[in-house]
């Protein structure tokens, strides 16, 4: 009942924060396509962000990283002629998928409206005074700012006229594809892991485990590479459109992933150990180190 209470709360604040969305992008129809989404964007986010405050939780944001680039996706498809290009349904549905995974393996574990990331509540007991100014900012508005730069291939790549599909394009969807599955992959290893009562305070090391700390970010930082691809694929001027995975990638590398490690070796006897035999994020690293 108390998790059920919490997705009805969800809903009802995805469903006015896309509300919000769509009426804000309609003022502002005149303008470029990625200045409606970026408007669009921070309407709904601000939207989010006082539901935060309503229900004193600023989990509340949490579903937004993967609900938004599957409305970015649709907006964009819209804007195509009657024959959308072959790209254009691959990209969107790529994107879909990633939404549709990202979201529901939040959902599936989150207990409701009672929990809060550890994350949060960190900043809340650390800076009480200005925990809701950081929440504004760090939790809710730096992180949708990420996920829509990142989202900017996918405007060239699902409006661009062009039909021909080049071999950045079959790069795209293996490693956007791939992706998915690495990401869905890790997370249900490590859901089957702690289901069993004797794995209770062991350190998952096994299976994708084994070769990165994070296999889950891993995948989270090659979808964005691989949604680049067809960006360049439609035309290799449109580089710049890499800055939201170049963003993302420093993002986890040298801040989410440090933080969560920390923690992790505080916490966890034993985790310091597994660090030294895995990667933090990328395999390739593990194996350069053993060879060495």
């Amino acid at each position: 009942m108390i998790k059920t209470q919490g997705l009805l709360a969800q809903t009802a604040t995805y469903g006015c924060a896309i509300a919000v969305a769509i009426i804000t992008g309609q003022q502002v129809d005149h303008l470029h396509p990625l200045w409606i989404v970026a408007i669009a964007d921070a309407a709904a986010t601000a939207t989010v962000f006082l539901f935060s405050m309503y229900f004193n939780n600023s989990s509340m944001y949490d579903p937004y990283w993967s609900v938004k680039p599957m409305v970015i996706a649709a907006y964009f498809l819209s804007l195509t002629d009657s024959d959308p290009t072959i790209r254009a349904w691959v990209v969107f549905g790529l994107m879909q998928l990633y939404g549709i995974r990202l979201t529901s393996n939040f959902l599936r574990d989150w207990p409701g409206l009672h929990h809060e990331d550890w994350r949060y509540r960190n900043f809340r007991a650390q800076f009480p005074k200005l925990y809701w100014l950081i929440s504004f900012s760090g939790i809710h508005f730096f992180p949708t700012l990420l996920v829509y730069l990142a989202c900017i291939p996918s405007y060239y790549a699902i409006v661009a006229n062009d039909h021909s599909m080049q071999w950045l394009d079959f790069l795209g969807i293996v490693i956007f594809g791939g992706s998915i599955v690495l990401s869905f992959a890790a997370d249900e290893q490590m859901r089957r892991f702690r289901s069993i009562p004797a794995n209770k305070g062991k350190i998952m090391d096994q299976q994708l485990w084994k070769y990165t700390r994070h296999p889950n970010y891993l995948g989270e930082v090659l979808g964005w590479w691989g949604l680049f691809c067809f960006a360049l694929a439609v035309n290799t001027e449109y580089y710049w459109t890499g800055a939201g995975a170049v963003a993302i990638t420093l993002l986890f590398y040298f801040i989410s992933i440090p933080f969560m490690d920390k923690r992790s070796a505080e916490r966890r006897p034993g985790f310091r150990e597994y660090m030294k035999k895995s990667s933090s994020l990328f395999p390739f690293v593990y194996f350069s180190r053993r060879r060495a």
